[in-house]
């Protein structure tokens, strides 16, 4: 489904990509893992066209997403739920997800998508009028994946999202994208837990200084020596 080709990213003139290529097929999770500045982040933000790469190709079920703006790219399928959450914090729950539902495709579609994430993610039905500031942490992660999934996308890029919460709503959030997969929806993660991201992803590239150095089943992964000793203090 999306396939990334020799993609180079610069901030100004520091190189933050170098030549990264990496793919997602349908109905996949796949895990983007590596540590703080490694560019993960630089990557969804490429893909899911807030950034634009001086060199490669990115594509979605063939289509170039390089070439377009990103609410063209939204428009094309993929919704990117940001790390941090970026919820409008003086909108309720419900408005917060409705503003995931702009793209006409979508947009058709609301009422029916609404009561779909609300059976995924309950919490969210009954704080559905409810500030979007008040909520706890994890509800708010909740308010931000339910928002990328009103957009209806064919592929999920998921930043951070157990960043900052307490272990039993890590257990959550990873159980609740799981529960996302199971739907059919097509997930590409960037999360700094690596045990339980090569636990729930089928496959996972490591990011170190911009470049992909090891890839493949995360089965495979978990037994690396050099994963074992960099990311999983082993």
């Amino acid at each position: 489904m999306l396939r990334l080709s020799d993609v180079r990213v610069f901030y100004g003139d520091m190189q933050a990509l170098h030549d990264v290529s990496l793919a997602v097929s349908r109905s996949e999770i796949v895990a983007l893992v590596g540590a703080n500045g490694a560019g993960k982040t630089t990557t969804l933000k490429t893909i899911s066209g807030l950034l634009r790469p001086a060199a490669g190709r990115i594509e979605l079920d063939g289509i170039r997403l390089d070439a377009v703006p990103a609410h063209e790219v939204a428009k094309l399928g993929v919704a990117h739920v940001p790390e941090g959450r970026r919820l409008f914090p003086l909108l309720t729950v419900e408005e917060n997800l409705e503003l995931g539902s702009m793209a006409p495709g979508a947009r058709t579609r609301r009422a029916e998508t609404k009561d779909w994430v609300f059976k995924l993610l309950p919490r969210l039905a009954e704080r559905r009028h409810q500030l979007a500031e008040t909520l706890s942490g994890g509800e708010q992660q909740m308010c931000a994946i339910g928002r990328g999934l009103m957009a209806r996308p064919k592929l999920l890029l998921l930043d951070e999202p157990s960043l900052g919460l307490a272990p039993i709503l890590v257990n959550e959030v990873f159980a609740t994208i799981a529960a996302i997969n199971r739907e059919g929806v097509t997930i590409l993660l960037v999360e700094q837990n690596v045990g339980r991201s090569l636990t729930l992803a089928g496959r996972a590239y490591v990011l170190e200084n911009g470049r992909i150095v090891l890839s493949g089943p995360t089965a495979d992964l978990k037994t690396n020596p050099h994963v074992k000793k960099a990311y999983l203090g082993l």
